[in-house]
């Protein structure tokens, strides 16, 4: 199966040219303002007019109200959103739109029963736990922790062009999903990096 990459916290138009040039499969773009990869709604709408057809466009949320995360895939038009707070399978269904829900794995997390509460999810997203943070710790996971699973799984943190192969082959997942990995600095995009790191997954598909 062809492991596919997400590369999350997409704030230019420059950072969208590197991606898609590189063979990027989905652009992800963050609504929670604590980040610093936060785009607002108004920009984030000039943004995704830029993608080309097939790549997907994600919206990334933390814990918004409902009405928050109405207001912002009317003017955004998302393809998929992604819940990466507290979120019950409940609201997160409510918006009529496939979601992925991501879970932050601890040291005993129970993957599986995690999972499990999130029947309507489209895929899941597994990454790593740091207290105060929602997705691009830096910071990997244990992953030989991964059960499998029935739902296609989207492995996150810490993931760089260096540790993208054993991640792959690894966990097998269905994507994989980057941010701080192919960042110059926190919040800005690196081409080079961006490449560098699709070619990593690329050749490990080939392997």
């Amino acid at each position: 199966m062809r492991t596919r990459v997400k590369i999350c916290g997409i704030k230019s138009s420059d950072a969208i040219d590197a991606a898609v040039a590189a063979g990027a499969d989905a652009l992800g773009f963050n609504m929670y303002k604590s980040s610093t990869r936060y785009v607002g709604p108004e920009e984030t709408a000039n943004l995704l007019v830029q993608i080309p057809p097939l790549v997907t466009k994600v919206g990334l949320f933390v814990n918004h109200s409902a009405d928050e995360v109405s207001a912002i895939i009317e003017q955004c038009r998302f393809d998929v959103l992604q819940f990466h707070g507290d979120e019950s399978n409940e609201f997160c269904s409510a918006f009529s739109m496939p979601f992925i829900k991501a879970i932050r794995v601890e040291q005993n997390t129970d993957i599986e029963a995690a999972v499990a509460t999130y029947p309507n999810s489209s895929g899941v997203l597994l990454d790593s736990h740091i207290p105060g943070q929602f997705g691009g710790t830096g910071t990997t996971f244990d992953w030989s922790k991964i059960p499998v699973l029935d739902t296609p799984v989207l492995l996150a943190g810490g993931l760089t062009a260096d540790n993208a192969g054993r991640a792959i082959d690894l966990v097998h997942p269905y994507a994989v999903d980057v941010s701080g990995g192919v960042e110059s600095s926190a919040g800005v995009k690196d081409a080079h990096l961006i490449t560098k790191f699709i070619e990593a997954v690329q050749m490990e598909r080939q392997s």
